[in-house]
């Protein structure tokens, strides 16, 4: 199976945890294409020295040939610790103050719902806290998260991740 991090630098590992949904299990309708509510999220035991976090919802099993970025922010100050459901709508003001959103691949800056393709079967989502040991990843607010992506690989102290998933039958 495609590993979205099987790439990237190790990474210490904190805890984070979703009243919107289960480890493992499949996205409510809350959080597919639609309703559109980013999950809420907390996290707790980020590595000392964390200056701030970024979010970030992919779907590595899209047939794009590169996956699908339903949502990424950047610049939480590493003063937050959790995000409510519905955070990353088009407003984003219950995101933190300095924090933003990037466009997704549908190049709208707000968190987009899982739509897999019918019978295309299951997709996995990685919703993921990045900490960072820095305080602003320096990225304009009209990046692909790809790109965050890139740049944040040499600030990542630890990765806190929850995996949904969701499927659309033919």
């Amino acid at each position: 199976m495609n590993d979205p991090f099987a790439r990237l630098p190790e990474a210490a590992s904190f805890t984070v945890t979703s009243e919107s949904f289960t480890d493992g299990a499949a996205f409510g309708e809350r959080q597919r294409s639609g309703m559109d509510l980013s999950p809420q999220l907390s996290w707790s035991g980020a590595p000392e020295g964390t200056h701030s976090y970024a979010v970030t919802v992919y779907d590595p099993d899209a047939p794009t040939g590169s996956g699908f970025w339903h949502w990424a922010v950047a610049d939480i100050p590493a003063t937050v610790t959790s995000l409510v459901e519905g955070a990353g709508d088009d407003a984003g003001e219950q995101l933190p103050a300095g924090a933003y959103q990037l466009p997704n691949d549908v190049r709208l800056a707000r968190f987009v719902g899982a739509a897999p393709p019918a019978g295309h079967g299951q997709h996995r989502y990685f919703v993921v806290v990045h900490a960072l040991d820095v305080a602003t990843i320096g990225v304009p607010a009209d990046a692909t998260p790809a790109y965050l992506g890139f740049t944040m690989a040499s600030h990542i102290l630890g990765r806190a991740v929850l995996m949904a998933t969701a499927e659309t039958p033919a």
